[in-house]
């Protein structure tokens, strides 16, 4: 099964280092960024996806535990 989510935060450190997690953790880069501005801060995106096998959807899936 792929697994899918978007991160998403301001641009700083913190977001990166997640994004870093992510892809340690055997997420792969899914796209380019995104950047928006909210007005007070610029918003970075990234979508990141996992392959995981013996797995099926449904609905309760926790993919933090990914």
């Amino acid at each position: 099964m792929k697994l899918y989510k978007f991160l998403t935060g301001p641009d700083d450190v913190t977001f990166c280092m997640r994004v870093t997690e992510a892809l340690n953790n055997g997420w792969q880069l899914h796209g380019g960024p995104t950047l928006t501005f909210n007005g007070v801060c610029v918003i970075a995106g990234q979508a990141v996806v996992k392959e995981v096998e013996g797995e099926e959807f449904s609905p309760d899936l926790n993919l933090k535990a990914y």
